[in-house]
């Protein structure tokens, strides 16, 4: 009877074992298909840019043009009125401050020193802008001492209009959270500049939230 059980156990594993060595062949009869299928597919590369298109592309997107120009001649000094909003029908607050606008790396970017006096301290504040030639949108970034954070909006130039308007966020120091910033920038005449920025709240209502209404000196 003991004879019996132990072969009867003995042709069991050899069942099994010849159960697993069928199934590891298949699987690497599998996977021996599985790679010469992907390496009988032609792999796609892009074809090389040679020298003189690249040489052509970076100059093309190196070179100021009549945007850069539209920068260009608002350098020089310009006294603002500024107008602040707390939020939607909030009380209006009144400043002035000064600018002082130039172009910097090769007539490449537009540089601004904003200085004065706001809620009775001083304030100073630098803007940078820019014309991505690529991208066809200026970039702007925003800094100043009332804050440890920088906006950064861009958008685009409406001839028609002769308005620029930008899209940005900033952090509200209050909830600290994002908020969305439209910036709307208008070239009223030769010597006359409005910015207004407008807001939107956790509700998702806009308001206007602060003007500047710049003339030069």
């Amino acid at each position: 009877m003991k004879k019996l059980i132990l072969a009867v156990a003995l042709i069991a594993l050899g069942f099994i074992s010849c159960k697993n060595e069928t199934k590891e062949s298949m699987e690497n009869d599998t996977s021996i298909v599985t790679d010469s299928i992907a390496t009988d597919e032609p792999e796609i590369t892009e074809a090389p840019m040679d020298s003189v298109a690249m040489h052509k592309a970076w100059e093309a997107y190196m070179t100021p043009g009549e945007p850069h120009k539209m920068m260009a001649a608002e350098e020089g000094s310009w006294n603002n009125e500024m107008t602040f909003w707390m939020g939607e029908g909030g009380e209006a607050t009144k400043a002035t401050s000064t600018a002082e606008i130039k172009m910097v790396m090769g007539g490449r970017y537009q540089e601004a020193n904003y200085k004065g006096e706001m809620m009775g301290m001083p304030f100073e504040g630098k803007s940078t802008i820019a014309f991505d030639n690529n991208t066809k949108e200026f970039v702007s970034t925003w800094i100043d001492n009332m804050s440890t954070g920088m906006m950064i909006s861009r958008g685009k130039y409406d001839e028609a209009t002769k308005t620029k308007t930008s899209m940005g966020t900033m952090v509200d120091p209050i909830t600290g959270k994002e908020r969305k910033v439209r910036e709307v920038y208008t070239i009223v005449d030769d010597n006359t500049r409005k910015m207004e920025m407008f807001e939107t709240l956790d509700g998702g209502e806009e308001y206007k939230s602060m003007e500047i209404l710049m003339k030069r000196a």
